[in-house]
């Protein structure tokens, strides 16, 4: 699917801060398991502004294209899945989903906080917008994902 049609105040923009806990993945899928909530996630690394040009300068080596698209690079070099325990208490802050059911009307809140059993619903929706298409910055404490950010995507 393309998000080309989607609306956002990007001058509003600020990237998730990098801390020592906290790793972008794509979310292969999450699922129940003895009452409690799991994700597999396929961790990737990246990249924004001029750090993202620095890394497809060195990967790409394309003398015609010099800067990221978009302002931002993904390496994944390993695509090995990880199962993570979501606690049940997690902050889950999202970006852009399919609020209404109606695809057309999916704008940017940034940052909107919503709960732990919403987030898992927007994976197990049939909305057009795929929650999989996105990374998440994951903070994770006591091998327990204890936060979780949607990456937006220009």
């Amino acid at each position: 699917m393309s998000l080309g049609f989607i609306k956002a105040n990007t001058t509003d923009y600020v990237p998730v801060p990098k801390d020592s806990d906290t790793r972008v993945a794509y979310v292969d899928r999450i699922y129940q398991e003895n009452g409690k909530s799991y994700m597999d996630a396929d961790f990737i690394e990246w990249y924004e502004g001029e750090e993202a040009n620095k890394k497809f300068r060195e990967i790409e080596q394309d003398p015609e294209m010099t800067e990221a698209p978009d302002g931002y690079y993904i390496v994944n070099d390993d695509e090995e899945l990880k199962k993570l325990e979501i606690a049940s208490d997690a902050k889950v802050f999202m970006q852009i989903y399919d609020r209404t059911g109606n695809i057309e009307e999916a704008g940017t809140e940034w940052n909107e906080e919503i709960s732990v059993e919403k987030f898992i619903s927007l994976f197990s929706d049939d909305s057009e917008m795929n929650m999989k298409d996105f990374p998440y910055h994951l903070t994770v404490e006591n091998d327990k994902i204890v936060k979780i950010t949607q990456q937006f995507i220009p």
